[in-house]
């Protein structure tokens, strides 16, 4: 398997999706080059090219055999990415078997240069980044335009996004490493210098600042817009990021840099500009999270039916993660959440619907979707959350959207801010409690403690609200929590304890990177890793 990236070659190729309303203005006939000021002009007199040239780098996320020059089910863009960081994390249980694309990532036997794992995280999102360089070369920061403003806010916070993503794959978490080194800073300003010399890795701090740099611009221009993306977008706005969605994604980097109050505000700040609302009792019971029309999505990868990543029928993320339609999972690769945790959900909790019991029951389903499960005879506790396009039991049509970001995550950020920052865990603790009494377990109960207490219990809940969404792994990591599996109900094998500072953690920059780029050595990656010793498990 070889990838057909690297930073150096990749710069200035980005794929067709990208490059409509930025390099189609490149030449003007008779092939006289284009001036990135004449692009700029260009752009302010027809702001549809902005548009065109965003809308190109939202479907980045989703592109179809982008990244390797050789089939590999794995490359349909950002939703396996996340499932990659999932399978190396301990909730999402999966087997080794050869239905599994992701068993390497499973048995944390994927820290080495040519794994499909790296080659496959390091080119989705660096796409996206030059797609973003690209559209932020023909849009003037001091742009007074409305619509320019808002079309830059969007680039500025993928390209944030999209470190920040890389950033806690290729190194430890912010707090304690902001000296090691951690990725390529790639910007619209230094993007041709990187092509003819290379570059080396940026420390941990310098990629956070400029992560900050970004998302602290696109929220300026995005509240001076005035706009929202279904001012700009009649279909599926939501795969264009809200003011509310960017103050998210703040919330989520003040978090892991533990910059509480700051993480505080920005999650309240989040709530207040959102224009819909947690899932409510009802609706989070059983199967769902398939649709950007879900009220409480505030951001996702729109998928159409007539998408290559879809036509394909089973490259993608329902195939994967579907135990509803028909796939890879179906085939025999079912996803099961980690029993330890299954066992800690109330039976008051709407959630626990969304996976069988050791029985192949959930509460959740109708009868046609239990029926359907029983009859495909899955392993216990395997996941029924996420529904099959547009409802359809056994689907071989599997266009469903998939969430990058949903509201209730902004009342959980807010909950652990405060209880470590100034409100004090009292604060905190009842900002948990208020949100899963109305939205989860009208049951729950939690004593409080101490700030760290409630910071656990709030990692706990996470857990179980962001099974599957790619979250989990990050979590982990920046709570320095030992990646243990025991008493999860994992293959014998699989049954790690691994400790937060071990390397085998961090994935390796791949080695197309290392043979192209004149300004990085082998020496200066993340080193290859064995795959950890298997432990004793634990019984119930």
């Amino acid at each position: 398997m070889k990838s057909k990236y690297l930073i150096a070659s990749a710069l200035g190729m980005l794929t067709a999706a990208s490059l409509t309303g930025c390099y189609d203005m490149d030449t003007l006939p008779y092939s006289q080059n284009v001036t990135e000021q004449q692009k700029g002009q260009a752009v302010e007199a027809n702001p549809e090219m902005a548009q065109a040239s965003i809308t190109g780098i939202t479907s980045l996320f989703s592109v179809f055999e982008n990244i390797f020059s050789e089939r590999d089910d794995t490359d349909y863009g950002f939703p396996s990415v996340m499932l990659y960081m999932e399978s190396r994390g301990i909730d999402l249980v999966a087997d080794l078997t050869g239905y599994n694309w992701y068993q390497y990532s499973s048995a944390l036997f994927d820290c080495r240069v040519n794994d499909p794992a790296t080659e496959l995280t390091w080119g989705t999102c660096y796409n996206q980044i030059f797609g973003a360089n690209a559209a932020l070369k023909s849009i003037s920061a001091d742009t007074e335009d409305s619509e320019l403003q808002f079309y830059r806010a969007q680039a500025l916070a993928i390209r944030a996004y999209d470190y920040f993503t890389l950033a806690q794959t290729y190194q430890f978490t912010y707090v304690g490493n902001e000296d090691k080194p951690c990725v390529m800073l790639i910007t619209e300003e230094n993007e041709a210098e990187v092509a003819a010399n290379g570059i080396g890795r940026a420390s941990v701090r310098d990629t956070y600042e400029q992560i900050m740099k970004d998302l602290n611009e696109a929220i300026v221009l995005i509240e001076a817009s005035e706009l929202k993306p279904s001012d700009v977008l009649d279909s599926q706005p939501k795969r264009f990021l809200s003011a509310a969605a960017i103050y998210g994604l703040r919330a989520r980097v003040n978090l892991v840099m533990n910059n509480w109050d700051e993480a505080a505000t920005d999650a309240q700040d989040a709530i207040d500009s959102f224009s819909g609302a947690p899932s409510s009792l009802a609706a989070a019971k059983g199967p769902g999270f398939a649709s950007l029309d879900e009220t409480n999505w505030m951001w996702g990868i729109a998928i159409a039916e007539t998408d290559r990543v879809v036509t394909n029928l089973i490259c993608n993320w329902p195939s994967h993660m579907g135990s509803l339609n028909d796939g890879y999972a179906t085939a025999g690769a079912w996803r099961r959440v980690n029993k330890a945790l299954y066992n800690y959900i109330p039976e008051s909790d709407v959630r626990k619907t969304w996976f069988l019991d050791g029985e192949g029951f959930s509460a959740g389903l109708t009868e046609a979707q239990q029926a359907f499960i029983t009859n495909a005879n899955p392993d216990p506790y395997t996941q029924v959350k996420f529904a099959p396009y547009q409802g359809v039991l056994g689907t071989p049509i599997n266009a469903n959207d998939v969430p990058l970001m949903r509201i209730e995550e902004m009342h959980y950020i807010l909950a652990e801010a405060q209880a470590m920052g100034s409100a004090g865990p009292g604060a905190g603790a009842q900002t948990l409690i208020n949100f899963v009494k109305s939205y989860r377990d009208p049951e729950y109960a939690f004593a409080g403690g101490s700030a760290e207490d409630v910071q656990n219990e709030i990692w706990m809940q996470r857990r179980v609200e962001f099974w599957g969404e790619g979250l989990a792994t990050f979590d982990l990591m920046r709570l320095k929590k030992p990646f243990d599996r025991r008493g999860g109900g994992w293959n014998t094998t699989l049954v790690y304890n691994v400790q937060p500072n071990d390397p085998v953690l961090l994935l390796c920059i791949p080695q197309s990177e290392v043979n192209g780029n004149k300004a990085f050595t082998q020496a200066e990656n993340n080193q290859p890793q064995s795959r950890p010793k298997s432990v004793a498990d634990i019984e119930d």
